[in-house]
């Protein structure tokens, strides 16, 4: 047999102008259960906003994220028999650099950097050396570091993020026993060094 609970109830009646307490029992199941037990109510979670990285932030800077692509061209004419460690390089920039749709640097802004090491060709067939590290990109007031390879430097496997051999590869027109020729308008490829903030190129 199944038992039956019931709850007191207090019922407040006028007897002789005062209010007298009677007592009475009602079976529970006259008791509405939503007015005796509040059911838990599962919070609604909020929509996710993914923000578009290509949008602008509040001041309308844009930005560039560290690693990005950026195509040079050199600016003036280099060799290993004429360098010196610590003599200028100038490039510039072969193509708008966008974000999203944004252009933020135009072709033609000048990026800077300087020799670190030039050795001229020598005796018995030795070949000539020519090092060259990336230091920054100039839009407008804002200088944009620059690096030569895609890896960070310091990360695992990269022991010269900044610095550029030009040795028997595609930018130096080089033959055994010769040195490092460099023309004006020769490209080069580079990376953005750090995350900057740009205004759109004027």
């Amino acid at each position: 047999m199944r038992r039956l609970l019931v709850s007191s109830l207090v019922v407040l009646s006028a007897v002789g102008g005062r209010a007298v307490g009677q007592q009475t029992t009602v079976p529970a199941a006259s008791v509405p259960v939503a007015s005796a037990i509040s059911s838990p109510v599962a919070p609604v979670a909020a929509p996710v906003r993914v923000a578009d990285p290509t949008a602008p932030d509040a001041s309308g800077r844009y930005m560039l994220r560290e690693g990005e692509d950026v195509n040079l061209q050199f600016a003036q004419d280099l060799s290993s028999k004429t360098s010196s460690e610590g003599d200028p390089v100038t490039l510039i920039l072969a193509d708008d650099l966008k974000v999203g749709n944004v252009v933020v640097a135009k072709a033609g802004a000048k990026a800077f950097g300087e020799v670190t090491k030039a050795e001229k060709s020598g005796m018995m067939g030795k070949a000539g050396e020519l090092n060259l590290r990336l230091d920054y990109m100039k839009v407008g007031d804002t200088k944009i570091r620059l690096r030569g390879t895609k890896g960070k430097e310091g990360e695992s496997g990269t022991t010269s993020a900044v610095v550029l051999t030009v040795l028997f590869g595609p930018i130096g027109l080089i033959k055994h026993g010769k040195n490092v020729e460099i023309k004006k308008g020769q490209a080069l490829h580079a990376y953005i060094g750090d995350d900057v903030a740009v205004f759109p190129a004027s």
